[in-house]
């Protein structure tokens, strides 16, 4: 039942943001719009911020299931792509809004998990440093997330599927190479 009321909240915050931005929403709006009580509004979250950061969590974890290795990381990359624009009321609006930071963090977040398992995945065999490994999904994470912060202040407008392909022409090969460089049990 909790994964339930926790979905209708989200769909309540989602509807409402297609009518102001977030930051005119209240708690009140919120649960009268699901048909809860706030008290049950605050059992499951702490405020409204609470509740867009669970959401954007939600949306990444459908966004890369199964899709976080070096074959499919591109319709991994894409797929976050297609959540933010399923999401696009949502996610224009808490961006413009004072909570920027929180879908930065959500496209770091997800991006990152999509490229520790790419880098990861590489790295199988070799003696490379856990540290290591996240330096390099770190590096590749913020040039990411760089690019789709550029197509969200573009309102979305550029194709995704040429985005990704752009990026994927510029790096092929570049996650294994930089694995290379950081090995430990060369001569």
């Amino acid at each position: 039942m909790s994964e339930i009321t926790k979905h209708a909240l989200e769909a309540s915050l989602k509807r409402l943001l297609l009518q102001k931005p977030v930051t005119k929403i209240t708690i009140n709006d919120i649960t009268e719009d699901c048909g809860i009580s706030r008290a049950t509004f605050y059992y499951h979250f702490k405020d409204i911020y609470d509740l867009v950061e669970w959401s954007c969590h939600e949306d990444a974890s459908r966004a890369l299931e199964g899709n976080k290795t070096y074959d499919t990381w591109e319709q991994g990359f894409l797929d976050i792509f297609r959540a933010v624009e399923d999401n696009k009321p949502f996610i224009l609006n808490v961006y413009r809004s004072v909570s920027r930071e929180q879908i930065e963090a959500y496209l770091y977040a997800v991006t990152y998990q999509l490229l520790i398992g790419v880098v990861n995945e590489c790295a199988a065999g070799m003696r490379v440093k856990d540290e290591d490994k996240r330096f390099i999904a770190d590096f590749y994470k913020y040039a990411f997330v760089g690019v789709m912060l550029d197509w969200i202040r573009q309102d979305m407008k550029p194709d995704p599927k040429q985005i990704v392909s752009r990026v994927s022409s510029l790096i092929e090969g570049d996650i294994p190479r930089a694995l290379e460089r950081f090995r430990t049990d060369t001569a």
